[in-house]
């Protein structure tokens, strides 16, 4: 197993294809979206920002940003849903395509004959919003709560430029990644995720109060159970960690089925257990891509069961045209 690791400085700036390096230009963003307008305020640097403790105002701004930067005009997520940053996301989708890039000699595959896999889509469907919006890409989205995928339906369905080219899926299974997801003769350029952090419902809850704590002080704490994510979003048994070495052994049972496999990793206490799933996996090659957003350090890990000679055999299907859509799928297991 080949292992690389890409490192970049704590004070580092977001990718450079992100387009969110700038501080937010609110009176442009008011302009895209009037109804931003009511959260936004000096603050005590004479600058205008919102109080990001507010979860209307976090989603009013998630709004004007998809909105202005991604051509997505119809967004919403139900209450208490994961409203996340979209900045941090758009680097992940970035730092990907990079990574398919590397199995064709740098080149950056676009157009809807790439196809993503997004484990854990979530009610806000950010990820495929953004790499269709930026390469064109194709996606699935799976989860296993209903009620994000009813939302990403609404969110796909509600904005023309994404019908056709994302299509969230239901996983009836919480045991599997994989397995009633990806179709018996589908493959998959990537896969995605970004998995539950957390371990217990009783662990995100102390989260979430963390969180408040960090963005209100001590002094206005309140008890918010679902405070910017529900539970499936938030926690899962055996935490982050558990999750990824159960999407790694799941990845080995369909190796040839996907070219790049990644997840997020958030705690890089994590990594040697991962690691040691990879090397029980035989996968061929592992790579540890790191990323900064301000001070927050993450990263995600990648691997792949192919060898140079199969990644640059699979790079050639990104070279022709895009194919038509087949009518039905047909789902493994």
């Amino acid at each position: 197993m080949a292992q690389k690791e890409n490192t970049r400085s704590e004070k580092s700036e977001l990718h450079p294809r992100n387009k969110h390096r700038s501080r937010y230009n609110f009176k442009q963003l008011i302009a895209t979206s009037k109804e931003l307008k009511r959260f936004v305020f000096l603050n005590d640097h004479n600058e205008e920002s919102i109080d990001f403790a507010d979860q209307q105002a976090v989603k009013a701004l998630n709004k004007a940003l998809l909105k202005h930067f991604y051509n997505v005009s119809q967004w919403d997520i139900p209450k208490d849903y994961l409203c996340p940053p979209i900045p941090g996301r758009a680097d992940y989708i970035h730092y990907v395509a990079d990574l398919l890039g590397s199995s064709d000699k740098g080149r950056i595959p676009k157009g809807n004959h790439v196809k993503v896999l997004d484990i854990g889509t979530g009610a806000n469907c950010i990820y495929p919003i953004i790499g269709h919006q930026e390469y064109g890409w194709d996606f699935v989205g799976s989860d296993i709560d209903p009620l994000s995928i009813e939302a990403a339906k609404r969110i796909v369905d509600a904005n023309k430029s994404l019908q056709g080219h994302v299509e969230p899926r239901l996983q009836q299974s919480r045991m599997a990644t994989f397995r009633g997801i990806v179709g018996a003769k589908e493959e998959f350029d990537l896969t995605i995720c970004n998995p539950p952090f957390h371990a217990s419902l009783k662990e995100a809850e102390q989260g979430t109060r963390q969180k408040w704590r960090n963005l209100k002080g001590e002094a206005e704490i309140k008890h918010v159970l679902n405070f910017g994510g529900n539970k499936a979003e938030l926690w899962c048994p055996g935490g982050e960690r558990a999750f990824v070495e159960q999407m790694i052994i799941q990845s080995a049972q369909i190796p040839k089925k996907c070219l790049w496999f990644t997840s997020l990793v958030s705690k890089s206490a994590n990594l040697r257990g991962i690691y040691n799933a990879l090397i029980k996996a035989n996968a061929f090659e592992v790579r540890t891509v790191q990323m900064s957003q301000g001070q927050k350090i993450s990263r995600f890990v990648a691997w792949t069961f192919h060898n140079d000679a199969e990644q640059a055999d699979w790079a050639k299907r990104w070279k022709t045209e895009a194919k038509p859509k087949a009518e039905a799928t047909k789902l493994e297991g």
